[in-house]
């Protein structure tokens, strides 16, 4: 588990990958993961059910944002929204908005919508409307290492989720971002943005999207040091990731880790379509590039195989 490639550089496009280091052993029992991250379709089933609101849906708390002006606290969500021209990549705020109205029905703003897209993973999707969807669902998020071990699908130590070549035969096996970053998009591999799911070759274990597209959630806080403590284990066996978050550069912030990468992801900025590497996000916060899926224990999974159909648990 993690990641030291390329093993001579410190750096993966413009950032460090020191927090998927020391690469160590863990050991994971058995389980069912879906096949594709959680489509619009899947989670508007659970919204009709359930009357479920999303973070991005609600106004913000004052008491949340103290000091913020009463105007600002505007239900919505944070949008990749691309500069029409170069810019220096050492801040994301050029490329990175607050877009009141903006959520998983309307994924780039109040005057988008998903209608045509129930395949695409939803999006804007905080940590605890993850947590929501799977307890529904009859399910759970992944821990970091439960997720890296489907998404290496038997390929351990390989630098991709599908071996060792970014493109085999010249073929794109991912959504990511061509062109240039962050100012324009290609579409080389098919797709400008967000894709449907399961447009890509699936891995060795039959998952979709385990790289690229959009980022998922896992279970474990984000600590940058805490693989360090891992390797001093020995073989960790199933492990929760750390008691509480700290990210030193936001320490106030309470994040999650986030696997994946996503369709912004390239080797000019940010390559996490590498699969030991991480990424993190703070648990109240959604993007149209965070989505997430579900996995299952096998013990879940027998009893929901007894249930009858009308209660068993939503399956992909």
């Amino acid at each position: 588990m993690g990641a030291q490639n390329p093993p001579d550089m410190d750096d993966v496009g413009m950032k460090a990958t020191l927090d998927s280091r020391p690469v160590h052993r863990v050991y994971v029992d058995g389980f069912f993961m879906d096949k594709t991250d959680v489509t619009n379709a899947q989670f508007e089933a659970f919204v009709k059910a359930t009357g479920y609101v999303t973070v991005a849906e609600r106004k913000p708390r004052a008491e949340d944002f103290p000091g913020a002006p009463p105007e600002n606290l505007v239900a919505g969500s944070v949008i990749f929204a691309p500069p029409d021209h170069p810019v220096p990549l050492n801040d994301y705020f050029q490329w990175w908005t607050y877009v009141p109205g903006a959520n998983w029905r309307h994924p780039l703003g109040p005057k988008t919508s998903i209608i045509g897209k129930a395949n695409y993973p939803a999006v804007h999707i905080a940590y605890e409307d993850a947590l929501a969807y799977a307890k529904w669902a009859g399910k759970r998020l992944p821990t970091e290492a439960e997720w890296e071990f489907a998404a290496r699908g038997g390929l351990a130590g390989k630098p991709y989720v599908w071996g060792n070549e970014f493109r085999p035969k010249g073929k794109w096996m991912a959504n990511t971002h061509e062109g240039h970053f962050p100012d324009k998009d290609t579409g080389e591999d098919g797709y400008s943005g967000i894709a449907p799911v399961a447009k890509f070759p699936p891995n060795r274990y039959g998952l979709f999207d385990m790289a690229g597209n959009v980022w998922q959630w896992t279970s474990d806080w984000y600590r940058p040091d805490y693989y360090q403590k891992l390797e001093a284990d020995g073989v960790a066996r199933n492990p929760q990731g750390p008691d509480s978050a700290y990210d030193p550069s936001e320490p106030g912030h309470s994040k999650k880790a986030q696997r994946g990468g996503s369709f912004l992801c390239t080797d000019q900025y940010c390559s996490r379509y590498i699969v030991g590497t991480r990424g993190k996000g703070d648990v109240d916060t959604g993007t149209n590039h965070l989505g997430f899926r579900c996995v299952m224990s096998v013990q879940q999974w027998e009893t929901a195989q007894k249930e009858p159909e009308n209660h068993a648990p939503h399956r992909n």
